[in-house]
This record gives structure tokens, C-alpha cells and sequence, in this order.
């Protein structure tokens, strides 16, 4: 089984991701972190974020192997525990950098359908399969998915969800120091990747007034 969520910031597929597939027995793939790792690792090589060709030969360097677990996201690079430093605002104010970068793109999609595959095959889930989640799963790397889904949401409602999960609460100050953490990030993304829009075949579910149990269940209704 192979479920593909994609989505913008704040339309809650991380968590939806993960808990469909505790509740599966799935792995769970975040392709979202495998860009900030990215863009970690580059910045703490001394690299410009803006000097495509040195970020792309890093990252085909990057000694990383992202965590499946979905009680366990740990991320661990070159023996250095990045897993609070990936989401640190001033980190995803700069990742778009990396996302837009089609040499990483092109990498980190190698690496993606590497685990996937493994997945199939045996791999944390012994075969039973991943839910892999992020901007183009649908359309780019597995889109003969099982199940493939595009999770939106209210401009507003990922404003929320981003600023309580950042910065603990969604006062008028903490959406607007979020907000470019959202609606730029999009804007750029959008830029080399299509998901705002459903595919042919993919399922659009819009959470802005589901809870997360609403949410996996409507997945769960199309598996």
C-alpha cells in the first residue's frame, strides 16, 4: 500500500500522515524534512543558499537516511540530532531556496522513490507499505499511488495551526511573524511544484473545519 499526500504548509498532512500510518502499520515518509535537512546541511557547510550547483553537489553528498517511524521522527545527520533545528523559523524562512533548487529536486526525488521502493519490498513496515507525504507526491514521485490526496486548507486555518505548533499560540502577532513561513514559502514552492490544484485521480480534502480524526478517516474511507 502506498497513500501520497501532498499539500501546502499548514494543511495538517504531517500529522494526518503520520497517524494514518500508525494506524496502518505503514512507514512514514516526510519528503518536507528531507529539504531541510537539506538546507541544514548546506548552511552548516558554509554554503550559500543562492549558489545552486555547490547545494546540489552537497546534497548528493549528504550522508542522511530519513527516520520511518511514525511514533519516532528523530532526524539524525553526520551523528548530529537536527530534528528541532529543521524547524526553526529562521530555517523555514530560507528552505524555499533548496525546494526550488531542480538539482536537489532531482536528488531527493532519487533518494524518495529509494525508500519507497525498499518499503514495497520489506524494508520498517515489512512490506506493508509508507505513506509518503509533501508537495508533489502525487503528481512527481509515486503517482501510481494506492491512494493519492491533495489536503488543503484556509489560508487563515494554516496561519493558525503553523503559529500554535512555532511560536504556542495564534495571536494577531504570531500569525503575522508566521506568516511569511507560509504564504512566501508557497509562493516560491509553487514555482517548481503543482499543490494547490488536484490531479486527474487525486482526492482533494479541504480540513480548515475537519479534526485530524475526520481527516484520516476520509483517507482511510479511500483505501
Amino acid at each position: 500500500m502506498i497513500i501520497a499526500i501532498d499539500g501546502p504548509s499548514g494543511s495538517g498532512k504531517s500529522t494526518v500522515s503520520k497517524l494514518v500510518a500508525q494506524r496502518n502499520g505503514l512507514a512514514y515518509l516526510d519528503t518536507g524534512a528531507m529539504f531541510r535537512a537539506a538546507a541544514w546541511w548546506a548552511h552548516r557547510g558554509g554554503i550559500d543558499l543562492d549558489d545552486q550547483a555547490a547545494v546540489e553537489e552537497a546534497t548528493k553528498e549528504m550522508p542522511f537516511t530519513p527516520p520511518l517511524d511514525p511514533l519516532d521522527q528523530t532526524f539524525v545527520l553526520d551523528g548530529v540530532d537536527i530534528t528541532s533545528a529543521i524547524r526553526e523559523p529562521s530555517l523555514s524562512r530560507v528552505v524555499s531556496k533548496v525546494a526550488v533548487n531542480l538539482g536537489v529536486r532531482a536528488e531527493l526525488l532519487r533518494r524518495q522513490r529509494e525508500v519507497i521502493a525498499a518499503e514495497q519490498r520489506g524494508g520498517f513496515s515489512g512490506g506493508a507499505g509508507i505513506v509518503a507525504e509533501g508537495r508533489d507526491i502525487t503528481t512527481v514521485v509515486v503517482p501510481e499511488a494506492d491512494v493519492r490526496v491533495l489536503l488543503t486548507a484556509s489560508e487563515e486555518a494554516r496561519l493558525a495551526r503553523r503559529a500554535r505548533e512555532v511560536r504556542g499560540d495564534a495571536s494577531d502577532a504570531a500569525i503575522e511573524a508566521t506568516r511569511a513561513e507560509i504564504v512566501d514559502r508557497d509562493k516560491a514552492d509553487s514555482t517548481v511544484s503543482e499543490f494547490m490544484h488536484a490531479a486527474d485521480g487525486v482526492t482533494t480534502i479541504d480540513s480548515s473545519a475537519l479534526t485530524i480524526d475526520q481527516v484520516v478517516d476520509a483517507i482511510q474511507s479511500l483505501m
